[in-house]
């Protein structure tokens, strides 16, 4: 985690199934864990947005086009404007192409 720039973690009990529920979650921004017991995977990734946002972070670069869809597409915040890369996937998710 130390090395982690940005990240949601799931924690689940060693030996667990991959069905069982999970133990904790937590976000981890620049190797500190800043937020824990968020309790689903969902919940995380909303208040990972507020903290980018309230923080003023910029999504990591290898990371940029998965934030940008998460962010315009899914969340339809700020949809109207989208790189080239992400319209195609929203395109090809609106066709169930993917």
């Amino acid at each position: 985690m130390e090395q982690t720039v940005l990240g949601v973690f799931a924690v689940k009990k060693e030996g667990a199934e991959p069905t069982d529920d999970l133990e904790d979650v937590c976000i981890v921004i620049e190797g500190v864990e800043v937020l824990r017991t968020l309790g689903n995977i969902a919940n995380a990734v909303a208040i990972l947005f507020g903290l980018m946002y309230s923080l003023d972070l910029s999504y990591p670069t290898n990371l940029k086009y998965t934030f940008e869809v998460l962010q315009k597409v899914v969340m339809e915040l700020d949809d109207k404007q989208l790189s080239r890369k992400a319209q195609v996937l929203k395109n090809k998710l609106f066709e169930g192409k993917v």
